[in-house]
């Protein structure tokens, strides 16, 4: 097989939660360029329905649930509507998540309803994703599984609490998924994004790369080739293993927090 056509997806189909907005749509655009059919999976179905529109422009394929990835039985109906319109699902893209209210603030102050909360929406709702999916995957004999962690989960971050937790817990949970299911096909990876600012503010507080050795944040669009790569053949003989797309971010702060007296020179 010529090596391009070993990153395409002509014919599978890929479950993408937080599919609306921001990561989530990138991907779903770069999974449809690779000829994959999206179900796209948000709490928000105005937005699903904005970004199945941008696929449909691109050629592509895609359908909009409106679910809550928290929440065990809407994750079963959520997967049984996939494989109702498509038949099948090939990849599960554990995209959802999000900051939580509570961090940035001392630990004392944080509430239980706080913390079950950050690790039910960034942690828990990854192993609901998983847990549903699999046995469609292993009946088959094939599947991937692609978790979203962060960089704060490889290293920890000040007065950051259920993010990082939820997050660590991410990068393990994947392991474990790969170790296990691994000899019945599944291959599970993680991506652990840096800095990809959503917002015109955010971008500008970023732009100077500061602490980023490439000199900037990441750019949304940049994530789907990658999501691609490991769904893909050309990704065949990855598994367990989690990606830390950040420019160098984790290499130059290092596993031990965020070090905000280390500065990088400023990119010329």
């Amino acid at each position: 097989m010529p090596t391009p056509d070993r990153f395409r997806l002509d014919g599978q189909v890929v479950l993408l939660t937080g599919a609306g907005r921001g990561l989530g749509r990138a991907m779903a655009l770069s999974y449809a360029d690779a000829g994959a059919k999206v179900a796209g999976a948000s709490r928000t179905l105005s937005q699903l329905e904005e970004t199945a529109d941008l696929v449909a422009e691109r050629g592509g394929e895609a359908i909009s649930i409106a679910a809550d990835v928290t929440d065990p039985a809407a994750v079963e109906a959520m997967v049984a509507e996939t494989i109702d319109r498509f038949g099948r699902i090939d990849i599960l893209m554990n995209n959802a998540g999000g900051g939580a209210e509570g961090d940035g603030a001392p630990l004392e102050q944080l509430t239980d309803e706080q913390w079950r909360w950050g690790i039910d929406m960034n942690l828990t709702s990854q192993m609901l994703c998983a847990r549903t999916v699999l046995p469609h995957m292993t009946e088959r004999g094939s599947g991937v599984i692609i978790n979203v962690a962060s960089g704060f989960g490889l290293r920890g971050g000040r007065d950051n609490w259920m993010y990082v937790s939820a997050k660590a817990g991410v990068v393990n949970l994947t392991r474990s998924l790969a170790v296990t299911y691994g000899p019945a096909g599944v291959r599970t990876n993680c991506i652990a994004p840096g800095i990809f600012p959503h917002t015109p503010q955010a971008l500008e507080r970023w732009r100077g790369g500061r602490y980023i050795p490439i000199g900037r944040a990441g750019v949304a669009w940049e994530m789907g080739p990658l999501a691609v790569f490991l769904s893909s053949d050309a990704g065949a003989g990855i598994s367990g293993e989690t990606i830390a797309q950040d420019g160098g971010g984790l290499a130059a702060i290092g596993p031990t927090g965020w070090a905000p007296r280390v500065r990088l020179t400023e990119p010329t």
